[in-house]
């Protein structure tokens, strides 16, 4: 099976929501999780500080995971968390492992 890194970017109101579900996944053994900034153009949804700065606040999420496993666990994140506007990508993980 091929290794993949799915990320995923979250609003911050909906962090929890989506960390409780994550922590609930069986075929997770774990993922790590950070807070970052979302910078944009498109100010439709900022409020008027975001609108100056250009940038939101957001959650994002890394969890290495088997390929398969992932398209199946984003399907079952549009089943059950559709609404809250996450966003992902996927990309090849080429090799990981632990340095004791």
């Amino acid at each position: 099976m091929t290794d993949v890194l799915l990320t995923l970017i979250a609003r911050p109101d909906v962090e929890e929501l989506v960390v409780d579900w994550l922590l609930g996944r069986e075929e997770l053994s774990g993922f790590t999780g950070e807070a970052a900034w979302g910078h944009s153009r498109e100010h439709g949804r900022f409020n008027l500080v975001e609108q100056v700065t250009g940038r939101q606040r957001r959650a994002v999420f890394h969890l290495e995971i088997e390929s398969d496993q992932a398209q199946s666990l984003i399907q079952a994140m549009r089943d059950e968390l559709a609404g809250l506007g996450l966003r992902y990508w996927l990309v090849p993980v080429h090799d990981s492992g632990e340095i004791p």
